[in-house]
């Protein structure tokens, strides 16, 4: 039996599931409301301050589905409640960032500047010239737009100029030596 499928997630005060017979699980918290098709062949049920995930038989399908459908579920209900962030920090000489309205304006050493928009569901904050903060109920949103902001200029790894997340180990190269 998988580990991670077989433990229950626990259901915080204020939040509400409703599952579908189609297996359409709908998280609704104090943050928002979430959406997720499952797939049909998962058994889905709450009970009680609980939610429990059982697979039907033990083909190789059902097993990996079965770890994979409560961890799904368990961020929906992580992300309802206290919601998701990443982190990502600009580094380099004459590289900065800032917000104007919904657009994140960024300076990366290109002869343009490099505009994002914010998507529906996100929210970018700026808390100083050089570090972005992504915040979201959506993880796998939150984590594609954290994603999609890094590839606008990732880390070299000569200089380490470039964007990327705070907790990201660039690793660094030796430049070029002068040969005799």
């Amino acid at each position: 039996m998988s580990r991670i499928g077989r433990s229950p997630i626990a259901i915080p005060a204020g939040v509400e599931i409703k599952i579908t017979p189609e297996n359409k699980i709908t998280v609704k918290g104090p943050k928002g409301t979430l959406e997720r098709m499952l797939h049909p062949d998962m058994q889905i049920t709450v009970e009680g301050p609980e939610v429990h995930i059982n697979r039907p038989s033990e083909e190789k399908l059902h097993r990996s589905l079965h770890g994979l459908t409560r961890t799904l579920v368990a961020n929906m209900v992580e992300g309802v409640t206290t919601g998701f962030k990443k982190t990502l920090e600009v580094s380099g000489v004459g590289y900065r960032v800032q917000k104007q309205g919904k657009q994140l304006i960024m300076n990366l050493g290109f002869s343009h500047q490099v505009i994002v928009e914010e998507i529906p569901g996100i929210t970018i904050d700026v808390p100083s010239p050089n570090s972005i903060v992504i915040t979201g109920i959506d993880k796998q949103r939150v984590g594609q737009f954290a994603a999609d902001v890094r590839e606008k200029k990732p880390p070299e790894p000569y200089k380490g100029k470039g964007i990327k997340y705070t907790n990201e180990v660039v690793r660094r190269k030796e430049g070029k030596t002068g040969s005799k």
